[in-house]
This record gives structure tokens, sequence and C-alpha cells, in this order.
């Protein structure tokens, strides 16, 4: 199979799309992004890297940065996060708060945004916000091989001046006990961390640790008990209520983000990244939704086999 040239003709088809989605706007500084972009990469486990379109183009990666979050939590804590955060899909928004009154501040996976305030909660204990994401850019630019991914501040200071919704989340979650740090220092460094900037080459590079692929070209981060359970929650939570679609139309695990940006996995195969602004109706991109559901059938990649 021709995989630069497939990438080449699901780009052209992206830009003759008229119905792009709708951009983030309840971000200022992501309302500002022109929705004419689409950029898609893969990188193989044998190490070939192939791109089209927009995917030189850096974008906030947003909620994608939950996945290394929990890689690093994971690290730190094990199996003792999941007294703090379940692994079940929410059935809700991504910043729904309906859910945590039933379960006494208890979010339901780690990847809604409750949750990943929780995930963010637990890799601070003992450190500063700055030590905290030095050590997470640190992750992430280990498994993309590439120093040059940063944090835009405007962005992560447009979060903050617009995040009431998740300061709630925080003090609700605060009043069951299942906050440790001030939330201030919490919210401060989960908005630094959503607001990471990458490009879709470097995503799809960064994303090669959970392909759980073996040689020396793939970073060992994680061990393959921690990739297969990372991989089971992309599959299953990976796109808030919209997972489900997904997995369906897709039927690969992948983590999307309020930037456009959508990281998928085919395990053993290949990383995938595709950025389209934007969102379809449960906030995931439009056209890199409709990207991966035909990658996925022109490829035969599918978890279900």
């Amino acid at each position: 199979m021709n995989i630069k040239r497939l990438l080449e003709n699901i780009s052209d088809m992206a830009r003759q799309h008229k119905d792009r989605g709708k951009v983030a706007d309840y971000i200022p500084e992501l309302a500002r992004i022109d929705p004419a972009q689409f950029g898609i990469s893969v990188c193989l486990a044998n190490g070939e890297q192939h791109s089209a379109g927009d995917a030189a183009t850096p974008f906030s990666i947003q909620s994608i940065s939950k996945v290394f979050s929990l890689a690093l939590a994971l690290g730190r804590l094990g199996d003792s996060l999941w007294n703090h955060v379940g692994r079940e899909p929410s059935g809700y928004a991504f910043d729904s708060i309906v859910q945590l009154e039933y379960e006494k501040g208890i979010p339901r996976n780690p990847f809604i945004n409750a949750g990943a305030i929780v995930v963010t909660d637990a890799i601070l204990a003992g450190s500063t916000p700055a030590e905290t994401l030095g050590e997470l850019l640190r992750f992430i630019r280990v498994a993309a091989d590439d120093e040059d991914i940063h944090i835009n501040d405007r962005v992560a200071l447009s979060e903050k001046a617009t995040g009431a919704r998740n300061t709630a989340l925080a003090h609700f979650m605060r009043s069951f006990g299942n906050l440790r740090n001030e939330i201030d220092l919490t919210l401060g460094t989960y908005f630094h961390q959503c607001a990471i900037e990458m490009n879709c080459a470097q995503l799809a590079r960064s994303g090669r640790f959970l392909m759980n692929a073996e040689g020396s070209i793939i970073p060992r981060l994680i061990s393959s008990a921690r990739i297969r359970r990372i991989n089971a929650l992309m599959l299953t939570c990976g796109h808030y209520n919209g997972s489900g679609d997904f997995a369906f139309r897709v039927g690969l695990p992948g983590k999307s983000g309020v930037g456009g940006g959508i990281l998928v996995i085919a395990p053993m195969r290949a990383s995938i990244a595709v950025w389209s602004p934007g969102l379809n109706s449960y906030g995931n991109s439009k056209l890199g939704t409709e990207a991966m559901e035909i990658f996925a059938q022109k490829t035969g990649w599918s978890v279900f086999g």
C-alpha cells in the first residue's frame, strides 16, 4: 500500500469539504484559528513517516496532552491512581459536572476534564507547576525525538481567563477530598499542559511509544501492560461522548482535542496524527474524524480484525 499517496488523496478530499465544523470559539485564542486547514501524518513502526497537507503547522494539542500526563501518572502512582479516577465512558460532555455528584467526586475516566484535572493533581504532588510541566515536556520531547516542542503561553492564559467551568469541577472534587494540591496550582498546571503546541508530524512521532511495537526506533517509555491500558481507554473514552461513534467508524484507539487534533494508534503498526480545527457536535475534529474513517477503510487497520 502506498501510504503517502493515500494521505495526499485524503488531504485533497478534506480541502474540498465545505462543512468543516466549528472552531472552539469559547477559548479566544482558538477562535482565531483558520478552519480552512488540514494536516495528517503517519509514523510507521519501521520508522518511516509520511505526511500531507498542513502537517508542519503547529496547533494546540489540548486534551491530547491527557494521554501523556496519564502515562506519567501511571509511572508514578501505578494502580493506586484508579482510586481517584475511573475507567468508564462518561456519556456526558467533556466538561460536565453531572456525574461527579452521583459518584462522590470520582471522575468517570482520565480523559474528561474532571479526570484530567485529577491526573494533573496527582503528578503535581511534591513538585512545583514548573517542575511538573518540565517533566511532561521532556516526556513528550523524548517520545517525539524533537526538542522543538513548547507551551503556547497565550493559549494558556486564554484558557485560564475562560476556565470557570474547570474551576467549578476542581472545587467540587476538592469538596470530596479528591484533590490534594491548591486548586490554583493544579488548574494552572492543567491549563498550561493543554496549551502544549505541536504539529501533526511531531504528534505522530510522539505516539510511537503507544504502538507497543518492538524495535530500537520505538522509545520504550512505559511498560507494555500500561500501554495496553492507555489504548483501551483511548478507544472507549478518547472522544468523550462521541467515543462510541469514533470506535464504530474508525475501529482504532484515539484521543482528540478541541484544538482540532486527533492522535490515533494502530497497535504494532503506526501512530497517526490528523488535524483540522473545525469541530463536530461532540467537540472532536469533524474533518479529522472523517479522514480517519477513510484511512481505516483503505488500510483495513482495526483492532477488531
